[in-house]
């Protein structure tokens, strides 16, 4: 069978390929398992096999190139102006194949296996960016009930042991005025340095663990 444009809805199990001629005209229009998707993409003449750059991408794209055809992804913003009517799989994928044969369209290049083992890494670095953050704002807005104050970031090793309730003078620390009550100094005194966190991320379940310190904590009025 020749082709000479294919439109492929990604899905985590399932398929939808839409083909059409060389007039534009739809001609074949499928639903497959990724199996049955490499089965029928073998058996096929394709000029141009186009996909949007989602997850799974990479790896589809890199299996078809195997098979000598030309595979262009897409990003997703891209494609959805050739959308015709009410959105569904078969549209989508009509719209996709629409889309790869216009020559204008921006595409965008297969990761090799190197460059996917390094976004992987950028992405879980920001995760925990993100989850830091996170806990350093409910640290603040905790600090805040208490009439403490902390600027803006992630406070110096300095200030984070002031806020602690500990100053240093040369080579020992000396205890100032308490940071809030019992029970909320104690959590505080067990929260790591965020310097710390650089080097070997502490988990934040280890201080909810700890139940001699949150039994303390006064439940709120009903």
């Amino acid at each position: 069978m020749e082709l000479h444009a294919i439109g492929i809805d990604l899905g985590k199990t399932v398929f939808h390929l839409v083909g059409l001629s060389q007039t534009g005209e739809l001609v074949v229009r499928k639903k497959f398992s990724r199996t049955q998707l490499l089965r029928f993409t073998a058996n096929a003449q394709v000029h141009l096999i186009g996909m949007e750059a989602c997850p799974g991408s990479h790896f589809l794209g890199k299996a078809l190139r195997e098979q000598g055809h030309e595979v262009r992804p897409m990003p997703a913003q891209y494609v959805k102006p050739f959308v015709k009517t009410n959105k569904n799989d078969f549209i989508d994928a009509e719209a996709i194949a629409e889309a790869v044969s216009r020559p204008t369209m921006r595409f965008v290049p297969i990761k090799t296996d190197d460059q996917l083992d390094m976004q992987s890494l950028h992405r879980v670095r920001e995760r925990w960016i993100m989850r830091r953050t996170a806990v350093v704002n409910q640290i603040r807005g905790l600090l805040l009930e208490r009439g403490i104050t902390v600027r803006t970031g992630r406070c110096p090793r300095r200030a984070w042991r002031a806020r602690r309730g500990y100053v240093r003078e040369g080579h020992r620390r000396r205890r100032t005025r308490p940071a809030g009550p019992r029970p909320l100094r104690r959590c505080l005194t067990q929260l790591p340095d965020p310097e710390d966190l650089r080097e070997q991320p502490a988990p934040c379940w280890t201080l909810c663990s700890r139940q001699e310190y949150c039994c303390e904590l006064p439940w709120p009025h009903s």
